[in-house]
């Protein structure tokens, strides 16, 4: 086997092996949650009072109703609008309540924000990213109750799954699944 033989054999290795990443399902999370288990959720929003603890996966799948029960509790609830959220975005708040072991369910703080909303608050100083991952169901500000927020930012920051914000001043941390980093 020539040189050109074994670039064209790494080349079509490295091909498969893109293929395949691109066709596992959205379930092959690399995240510490259990892949053929269901996933639960126990959330409350502190802006409606709203509480919710449902399974939004069932081991094989998402489930669109648990889904869309999720999606609306996390609903910019100044504009009562919602979104699709990112399914991965649960996951990592399984995965961290697992590695905390949370006595709590989780406390949201912000979900969905629509972009009327994340401009007024910008304009009002809240410091607001101007292309925020709320706007896009990708972010979440939460918090749970007798968990220390360093303990839940470090085990956010231990997934490597995205942003983790950390707002100790204003008692939550922030999540989202876009590119990894963390302030």
């Amino acid at each position: 086997m020539d040189g050109l033989d074994i670039q064209r054999r790494r080349l079509l290795m490295g091909g498969a092996a893109c293929l395949a990443a691109i066709a596992l399902p959205s379930t092959a999370l690399a995240l510490p949650v259990s892949q053929g288990k269901p996933r639960n959720l126990a959330m409350t929003s502190v802006n409606t009072g709203e509480h919710l603890d449902v399974c939004y996966f069932d081991g094989q799948q998402y489930l669109q109703e648990g889904l869309g029960e999720l999606n609306h509790l996390c609903r910019d609830h100044r504009r009562n609008v919602s979104t699709e959220m990112d399914p991965k975005l649960y996951d990592q708040l399984v995965a961290i309540c697992g590695i905390v072991k949370a006595p709590n369910p989780i406390t949201m703080v912000s979900g969905y924000r629509s972009p009327a909303t994340n401009e007024m608050l910008r304009q009002n100083g809240g410091g607001q990213a101007k292309k925020s991952y709320h706007m896009t169901g990708q972010a979440i500000d939460f918090f749970v109750e007798g968990v220390p927020l360093a303990k839940l930012r470090d085990a956010a920051l231990s997934l490597k799954a995205g942003g983790v914000g950390y707002y100790p001043k204003s008692g939550f941390i922030h999540v989202d699944t876009g590119p990894l980093r963390s302030w």
